[in-house]
């Protein structure tokens, strides 16, 4: 019986699953088998899913039900003690179960290991780290601030913790990750692996575009957290709700096409202020005011290209040092 179940929903991704497949073969450890939940794709993914010859993978095909219902029948079948998701279009580091493995087993009070993350574009050319944090233990309040795992693809979590919360919450299209998250959080500890391990993918055909249906979608979500919260954590909403809006004035920045676009975008920086006013004491903030004033005064499109410049500069020397 494998150590560690990687659990990868797959739903239309002929351009990257080969890729994230490949990023869970370059692990390591070798102690894991790979489940791969087809949840009713349309295009080659399945093709694609049959020319990979890897005896540890095990693909399953369904009908469309959700990423949420994918993990959980992932889950099911699952038959390691630790089970790590893998979103299709996201990557690893060669060593990210490796170490998240070994903090579980240094730390056996803890049932959620995490690691840093980088955020990269499409082609994956281009990427940047967020900032890491060492939050262990009792994580519970952190969470309800801010999701800092930021993806499904981050953690590994003993496979009893998932079961005693009841898994993914299958009516959940977004948030759900961090829905589950605090879930997780306000019955088990964490423990975190700080390095940068998890390679999230950023793209136009990601949910992370869809910036008007997730913006609705995650005000109910965020809703549902917190009514479930206790009532002295009550007052971390707000600053929930502004990292929110500073997150969706990042996605208007680098989606933006025109100065309308931007108007919008500045319109969802007003709203984080207005809801926790030291968030303009934030870097990330700071650097989408700065973004949003240039894009004003030039026009996008050379906005964006002196920002590329400069990630692509950044990340260079970045990733000379790891």
């Amino acid at each position: 019986m494998a150590k560690v179940t990687v659990i990868v929903p797959a739903y239309n991704a002929e351009q990257t699953i080969v890729a994230t497949i490949a990023s869970v073969q370059q692990q390591t450890i070798q102690d894991w088998e790979l489940i791969v939940i087809d949840d009713g794709s349309s295009d080659r993914t399945p093709e694609l899913l049959k020319r990979i010859r890897e005896p540890r993978m095990r693909v399953y095909h369904y009908s469309n039900a959700g990423v949420s219902v994918a993990r959980n029948r992932g889950i099911a079948l699952a038959q390691g003690e630790l089970i790590a998701f893998l979103d299709a279009d996201d990557l690893w580091s060669a060593d990210k179960l490796e170490l998240q493995v070994a903090a579980l087993q240094q730390y056996p009070h803890a049932a959620v290991a995490y690691s840093w993350t980088y955020f990269m574009n499409a082609t994956a050319t281009t990427m940047h780290a967020a900032p890491g944090v060492w939050f262990e233990g009792d994580v519970y309040q952190q969470l309800l601030v801010r999701n800092f795992l930021y993806s499904g693809s981050n953690p590994l979590v003993r496979r009893d913790a998932l079961v005693l919360v009841g898994g993914f919450e299958p009516t959940l299209t977004h948030g759900e990750d961090w829905e589950l998250f605090v879930r997780l959080a306000a019955v088990v500890q964490f423990v975190v692996v700080p390095v940068g391990q998890v390679f999230y993918r950023q793209s136009s055909t990601s949910a992370s575009a869809q910036v008007d249906l997730m913006e609705q979608r995650l005000l109910l979500v965020i809703d549902s957290v917190f009514s479930a919260a206790p009532p002295q954590f009550q007052h971390f909403k707000n600053k929930n709700l502004a990292n929110l809006y500073q997150y969706l004035t990042g996605l208007r920045l680098a989606q933006a096409t025109n100065l309308e676009d931007v108007k919008q975008a500045g319109k969802k920086l007003q709203i984080a202020v207005r809801l926790s006013p030291r968030i303009l004491l934030n870097h990330t903030t700071q650097y989408f005011f700065i973004k949003w004033f240039l894009m004003q005064l030039f026009s996008p499109d050379i906005t964006k290209k002196i920002s590329q410049i400069s990630t692509a500069y950044t990340t260079y020397f970045k990733l000379k040092q790891v």
